[in-house]
């Protein structure tokens, strides 16, 4: 279902800001959430200044659907005012085949032609979060775990970038250089359960997909592709591929998905199997993501499917 390749066109566009979120509609970001929407988004101050009832709206009125990292290419299929309807083809979606579609402000945009975008690696930040620098040292953007960009050169201790705004540096030991977009050397589920470690108490973000903030299966999807997998934005659509795996064989590093009507129902919740019948997960509004033993819980009863995407073939 998801295994095609997209083809970026001859002119795409990218997100300029460290983190743009992809909102349901134009109306959907509210006052408050212009520290989200502006020309210069900064995460941590917005997160940082909504209350438990603000960020739980977020959820309960289906303000957000996605998020894209710096960097990140988003095909503009309508324009409405100073709002993009985008599709983004590194998350793929039953919503739309051709990538997870929703609507990002125009500002929070650049576009780029192929040929001064691609290249043949990519720098992939490993570390919570790095700075991008100007070539002079001077700290630019505050960037996300697994925001990717074009390699220009490795050098001793800095590997010069393409970005939106012309060329910027990472310091190396905060990257890892890939030769495609979707991560590099395919490893197995424990490196997925060693990825997901560091961020046991980041708070949970409906809609999330950076690391400043994830939702269950933004979480599945970025310890995915920082070990080489792309797979499905969404837990439904997570649930529907990779390898079936029965419950009483699951490995650390498989995915467990959890249904509504004790496991009967529509899937809405996915967490990373730990071992000893614990999951690694990010569980809800207002919790930070945590191990969790299964036993006894309403997660036990709600247990329905298992899939394995780090194995040979499973993808």
């Amino acid at each position: 279902m998801f295994k095609h390749a997209f083809q970026l066109p001859d002119r795409f566009h990218v997100a300029a800001v460290q983190v743009a979120t992809v909102w349901t509609n134009p109306e959907s970001a509210r006052q408050i959430d212009q520290l989200a929407a502006g020309e210069a988004a900064d995460m941590e101050e917005w997160l940082g200044n909504l209350s438990q009832e603000e960020k739980l709206a977020l959820c309960e009125d289906s303000r957000i659907q996605t998020q894209v990292l710096y960097g990140e290419a988003v095909i503009i299929t309508e324009v409405k005012g100073d709002w993009a309807k985008v599709i983004i083809p590194s998350q793929p979606s039953n919503k739309d085949k051709n990538g997870y579609p929703g609507w990002i402000p125009l500002q929070q945009l650049k576009i780029m032609r192929r040929d001064e975008w691609v290249r043949p690696q990519m720098a992939a930040i490993k570390q919570k979060h790095a700075w991008l620098e100007s070539e002079n040292g001077k700290k630019l953007i505050r960037l996300s775990y697994m925001t990717c960009l074009p390699v220009e050169d490795v050098k001793a201790s800095k590997v010069e970038v393409v970005t939106p705004q012309g060329k910027g540096y990472l310091p190396k030991d905060a990257v890892e250089v890939f030769r495609t977009a979707y991560g590099g050397e395919q490893r197995d589920g424990s490196n997925i359960i060693k990825e997901g470690e560091q961020y046991i108490g980041l708070e949970y973000l409906w809609g999330g997909m950076s690391a400043f903030g994830y939702d269950c299966s933004g979480f599945a999807y970025a310890v995915h592709k920082a070990n080489g997998y792309r797979i499905a934005r969404d837990a439904s659509d997570q649930a529907a591929e990779g390898r079936r795996v029965p419950l009483d064989e699951v490995m650390p590093g498989d995915l467990l998905f959890f249904a509504y009507e004790e496991g009967k129902g529509n899937i809405h919740h996915v967490g990373i199997y730990y071992g000893e019948g614990k999951m690694l997960h990010s569980p809800s509004t207002g919790r930070g993501i945590e191990i969790a033993h299964l036993a006894g819980t309403a997660y036990e009863r709600e247990l329905c499917i298992a899939r394995r995407y780090w194995e040979a073939g499973a993808v």
